[in-house]
């Protein structure tokens, strides 16, 4: 990628996340970047290029995330701790704004990036539990399709219920509870005693207080 539109992108990013998108204008982009509206359209058509550039950019870099998770010698119970950590980084950046914009404004691009976000959760899902079972650590009568679908309905409905805050499902104490619940109902006896022992192994060393209940 161009090396000014890559830079533009990831300011146009940071200034949705914290603003929501309806109120960020291409002047503000051009003015926060320092480079003509001439120069900024020479590398975006308007502003939804920019946003559809924007998200997919975002969609690419976490997909990243998750991949170098994967390429780690971690067996499935290390590999869901370390997808959870990675959860709470992301998800305590959420703006609601952004979002209801996204919903409001540009209804195709939001539902494209539910679409591929549900996927890939719904797909990771399923290849953990089928690592898990394969290492003794979960039970065998797990139904993966069923539980699959179960986490990732438990992710996306905080988003739409008027249940939560956003202060409390973006806090790190909702999604660590959340993600115990899940790791301890499809781990077996095995299992149970390494997450335990790995969860307070975790929660001594973490510098970050991720884990701290």
């Amino acid at each position: 990628m161009n090396h000014l539109r890559e830079q533009i992108i990831r300011k146009a990013g940071s200034l949705f996340n914290k603003f929501g998108i309806k109120s960020i204008t291409m002047d503000d982009l051009s003015r926060e970047m320092g480079i003509s509206k001439k120069t900024l359209y020479e590398h975006i058509k308007d502003k939804k290029d920019l946003i559809t550039k924007v998200t997919d950019f975002e969609l690419r870099e976490k997909e990243k995330y998750f991949q170098e998770i994967s390429n780690r010698n971690l067996n499935a119970v290390e590999e869901t701790f370390e997808v959870n950590r990675l959860i709470l980084q992301v998800i305590q950046e959420y703006n609601p704004a952004k979002y209801r914009d996204l919903k409001k404004y540009y209804p195709e691009i939001y539902e494209h990036i539910k679409h591929v976000q549900r996927e890939r959760m719904f797909r990771s899902m399923i290849r953990n539990i089928r690592k898990g079972k394969e290492e003794g650590l979960y039970r065998e009568n797990v139904d993966e399709e069923v539980i699959a679908k179960l986490y990732v309905s438990r992710m996306e409905y905080p988003l739409e219920s008027d249940l939560l805050t956003p202060q409390e499902f973006t806090s790190p104490r909702f999604i660590t509870q959340s993600f115990l619940y899940h790791i301890h109902g499809i781990a077996n006896a095995k299992g149970l005693k390494f997450i335990d022992k790995y969860y307070r192994q975790i929660s001594q060393n973490d510098k970050n207080k991720a884990y701290e209940i």
